[in-house]
């Protein structure tokens, strides 16, 4: 389900122009805040399905999962056919490229760095651009 070697770049119709951290809402765990600090605190170390699911409803903001729980709550949750991570927030509205590696490990990268511009400019990396948040002109 998961992409390897694989860059997906920010929505044509991102607003933000550097990586912006996403901001809190009500002091709750929002998708984007949910997503953005795992893959900033463990660059390289979460495949989509593990991003998926920690910033799932179900999920999200719980420290209180064991292992057996966690592992029938991914079961459930990937039962049904997810969009992809071309549809998080974090590419279409705060400027985040993502990065999947060999093994579909994930890493985040400013939309105004150096190392974005490497990474969409790579042959070797297949290129996506994130899902726009409005239509496309007719």
């Amino acid at each position: 389900m998961g992409y390897v070697n694989t860059f997906t770049a920010v929505a044509e119709d991102c607003p933000a122009t550097t990586g912006e951290v996403p901001p809190e809402r009500a002091g709750r765990a929002t998708v984007a805040i949910t997503q953005y600090a795992m893959l900033v605190a463990a660059p390289g170390r979460w495949t989509q399905e593990d991003v998926q699911l920690a910033s799932s409803p179900e999920v999200r903001g719980r420290d209180d999962l064991g292992n057996e729980e966690l592992e029938r709550l991914r079961e459930d949750y990937f039962a049904r056919p997810r969009a992809c991570l071309r549809a998080s927030p974090l590419p279409k509205t705060f400027g985040w490229g993502l990065h999947y590696d060999a093994e579909g490990r994930i890493t985040l990268h400013a939309v105004d760095s150096e190392k974005y511009a490497r990474l969409s400019n790579d042959p070797a990396l297949d290129q996506l651009r994130a899902l726009r948040s409005s239509r496309a002109p007719s």
